[in-house]
């Protein structure tokens, strides 16, 4: 790739990766409205490590008190909201973690296709507006519990498939089960921070095996998707509760119908 090719597709992974509109359906569009390469996995480790980087960066407080907490409750035996705010984090994490196990190959083989991708755009589009208009939106994190971080944690594993997008998938869930949408956004920005970890390791671990690594463009990608994403975070946090998650919704309807386009001319 040309290092313009790189700036832009980190660009758009850096936007979209935590907004729920799906980077798998964007970072598709290049290639084939362009004719832009594969990104490759070298690409791939660099926007995980830039993504990473900014979540962690960006909750780095919440991260500290959750990790303090969760283990002097290890030790106490005492719960406290942070500490099973942690627990709800793992609980979750662990059905996406043996999902991806178990069947990473085959979507990789069979699923990774336009249609696929714009299908799973529009159907969980709708999804995400329906919580969105029939949620209660009551809750808030504190009232979350292990029942409600399960449920959220088998949306997450449903995310494995191509233009579902995790965060799109997990906030829709919390959405359904009654929670508020800074709740929901809260906790699935949270939750991604195992996830793309694990995902970013067993890249990571592929990529070491590889001769002829472009450093220069793994550092360039890795920065820029890691303040696109930190900038994300922020705004969407901000305004979330003005604009509500319909915006959304009506972008990835327009989105799926621009890949449908694709797959007919095609």
């Amino acid at each position: 790739m040309t290092l313009f090719q790189v700036v832009v597709l980190a660009l758009i992974q850096g936007i979209t990766e935590f907004l729920p509109i799906s980077s798998s359906a964007h970072l598709l569009l290049p290639a084939q409205l362009l004719g832009w390469p594969d990104q490759g996995l070298a690409f791939d480790v660099a926007v995980h490590v830039g993504t990473l980087a900014a979540v962690v960066w960006y909750f780095r407080n919440d991260l500290r008190t959750l990790i303090v907490e969760w283990t002097t409750s290890c030790v106490t035996g005492k719960g406290t909201e942070h500490s099973r705010l942690a627990w709800a984090i793992i609980i979750a994490t662990i059905p996406a973690g043996l999902a991806g196990l178990a069947l990473n190959d085959i979507v990789e083989e069979h699923l990774r296709t336009t249609m696929v991708l714009a299908v799973t755009t529009i159907v969980f589009g709708v999804l995400l507006g329906i919580a969105d208009k029939r949620g209660s939106r009551r809750k808030n994190l504190a009232a979350l519990g292990w029942s409600s971080a399960l449920w959220i944690g088998l949306s997450q594993a449903v995310a494995l498939i191509p233009g579902t997008s995790r965060s799109g998938i997990t906030m829709t869930m919390a959405l359904a089960l009654g929670f508020d949408r800074q709740a929901a956004a809260k906790f699935s920005f949270l939750l991604s921070i195992p996830i793309i970890a694990l995902s970013g390791l067993y890249k990571g671990a592929e990529l070491l095996a590889l001769e002829n690594v472009p450093w220069g463009q793994i550092g360039l990608a890795t920065a820029v998707s890691a303040i696109t994403a930190y900038l994300c975070i922020r705004l969407f946090l901000r305004f979330l509760d003005q604009l509500g998650m319909m915006p959304f919704v009506w972008y990835r309807l327009a989105l799926g119908a621009l890949l449908l386009g694709v797959v007919w001319i095609g």
